[in-house]
């Protein structure tokens, strides 16, 4: 079957759709030996398609993972210091997956990870808005001046951050608990906007991403995700 090229590229896992079609612009791309442009089509299975001069390894079965990732892991594929990585939790899954999006070493949660590099990246264009919610703990009390701060938005050094919705806010043991829900994927975010008002974060936990949420799976734990809600991420992701 006749596809554009940029989709047989992405599909394969090899890059962004984006990305393959900055390839074929820049002359990188041979199909059966010829140079190719955009808008050019090819067959997949009888087509021999190379980048770079190298073969287009065939498409692998798409997979997409939820885990509950640990305090202490790096939301890297390779750490130089030797510590942990999501990476290690999959490992007995038969393909090579790759976090969408990060959580620092200190938060711990909700986490998707997937070989399907097209996806990973539309939900991480900040275009889409997807909801991440997380479980906040920092110390000392959070103020109604505080909260309508988090939910008008904070100013940082990288500007100031869109509006957070703030639910479930009580105080004990002087800490502050609280839920916050931001779309936005800044570096620490959360930990910056709640440093920027005065209060250290002492937990954090992502416990929602999307529609989805950790249930009642333990930390290091994983599933797989349903058909149905790959196609739900699809749709937020701007694909039917």
């Amino acid at each position: 079957m006749q596809q554009r090229l940029q989709k047989i590229i992405a599909a394969a896992g090899y890059c962004s759709r984006r990305r393959a079609e900055e390839l074929i612009a820049a002359g990188k791309v041979r199909v059966d030996g010829q140079i190719v442009k955009l808008g050019d089509q090819a067959d997949a299975e009888s087509s021999t398609i190379l980048i770079d001069g190298k073969p287009l390894k065939a498409a692998e079965t798409l997979v997409y993972v939820l885990l509950n990732k640990p305090l202490g892991t790096v939301t890297t594929l390779n750490d130089p210091e030797g510590r942990p990585v999501v990476t290690d939790l999959v490992r007995d899954l038969t393909v090579r997956l790759f976090p969408v999006g990060r959580l620092d070493i200190n938060t711990s949660g909700l986490l998707l990870m997937t070989n399907d590099g097209a996806l990973a990246n539309r939900l991480a264009h900040p275009s889409h808005q997807v909801d991440k919610r997380y479980l906040a703990k920092v110390r000392g009390q959070l103020t109604e001046q505080s909260k309508q701060a988090l939910e008008e938005g904070v100013k940082l050094e990288d500007g100031l951050t869109a509006p957070a919705k703030i639910t479930n806010l009580r105080f004990r043991g002087g800490h502050s608990w609280f839920e916050l829900t931001i779309h936005e994927g800044r570096n620490r975010q959360v930990r910056r906007m709640c440093e920027a008002l005065g209060h250290q974060v002492s937990r954090l936990v992502r416990i929602g991403y999307a529609f989805l949420t950790l249930d009642d799976l333990a930390p290091g734990q994983k599933r797989l995700l349903t058909d149905q809600e790959v196609a739900r991420l699809k749709r937020l992701g701007g694909k039917p």
